[in-house]
C-alpha cells in the first residue's frame, strides 16, 4: 500500500514538488488555507509550467482547504505530513496535522528556515525530518497555477537535500528523498544542519535587498 501523502500548504514549493507525486500516482492530499486556489485544483487540476525546457503539464489532484481536514477522521491517516507552509505558520499547522497522522507518521519540514525544531515541539525529534529545496525559485500568483522561473536542477544542481535531524541514514529519509525525486534531482544528506545553514546565508544576501527594491 502506497504511504498517504498531505502536503501542508499547497503554495509554490508544496504545490510544486507535490503536483509531480501526484502525477505519478502517489496518494496525495494538498491541505491549503486560500479558498480560490483549492477550488481551482478541485475545478481544473494543479497546472505547472517551466521558464524553459520543460512541457507544462496539469495534472488531477484531491484538494481540501483546511477547514475540511475534520473529515479526514473519518478516512485512513496520513503516513507523511510535509509541511509546506510560511514559517510563522509552522507551529499551528503542524498542530492541525498531528491528530491526523499514523502511529509511525511523520512530518517533513519543506521550508525555507529552520522549523525542524517548532515542530518537534509539536510531534517530538522522532516525528521529524528536513528537506532543502535549493534554488527551486518557484511562484504561486494565480490560483491552480504554479510556475517555476527556471528549467530543471537535474544533474548540475541537486534541487532537494534531504535528512534527519540526527544526520544518520534511515529508510524513511530514503522515502521523502524518493519522492522529492519525481520532481527534480534530490539526495540524502547526513548534514541536514549545514545544509539549512547554508541556505539561510544564500537567502539573507539576497533577500534583503531584493524586498527593499521590488526586485
Amino acid at each position: 500500500m502506497k504511504p498517504r501523502i498531505a502536503i501542508v500548504g499547497a503554495g509554490a514549493v508544496g504545490g510544486y514538488a507535490g503536483s509531480y507525486m501526484a502525477a505519478a500516482g502517489e496518494d496525495v492530499t494538498f491541505i491549503d488555507p486560500w479558498p480560490e486556489h483549492v477550488e481551482a485544483m478541485r475545478a481544473n487540476g494543479l497546472r505547472v509550467t517551466h521558464l524553459r525546457d520543460v512541457a507544462e503539464f496539469t495534472t488531477p489532484v484531491r484538494a481540501i482547504h483546511l477547514t475540511e481536514l475534520q473529515n479526514e477522521a473519518k478516512g485512513r491517516p496520513f503516513d507523511i505530513a510535509f509541511i509546506c507552509m510560511k514559517s510563522y505558520d509552522t507551529e499551528w499547522a503542524t498542530v492541525m496535522i498531528r491528530q491526523y497522522l499514523a502511529p509511525g507518521g511523520f512530518c517533513v519540514s519543506l521550508q525555507n528556515c529552520m522549523n525542524e525544531e517548532t515542530i518537534a515541539g509539536v510531534v517530538g525529534w522522532g516525528r521529524v525530518l528536513g528537506t532543502i529545496a535549493s534554488s527551486i525559485t518557484v511562484e504561486l500568483m494565480v490560483p491552480g497555477n504554479i510556475h517555476r522561473n527556471s528549467g530543471k536542477g537535474g544533474a548540475a544542481h541537486t534541487v532537494y537535500r534531504v535528512g534527519e535531524p540526527h544526520g544518520r541514514p534511515t529508510e524513511r529519509a530514503k522515502e521523502i528523498v524518493r519522492l522529492c525525486a519525481l520532481s527534480d534531482s534530490a539526495t540524502l544528506t547526513e548534514n541536514l544542519w549545514g545544509e539549512r545553514w547554508s541556505k539561510l546565508v544564500t537567502n539573507v544576501m539576497g533577500n534583503g535587498m531584493s524586498a527593499c527594491t521590488g526586485l
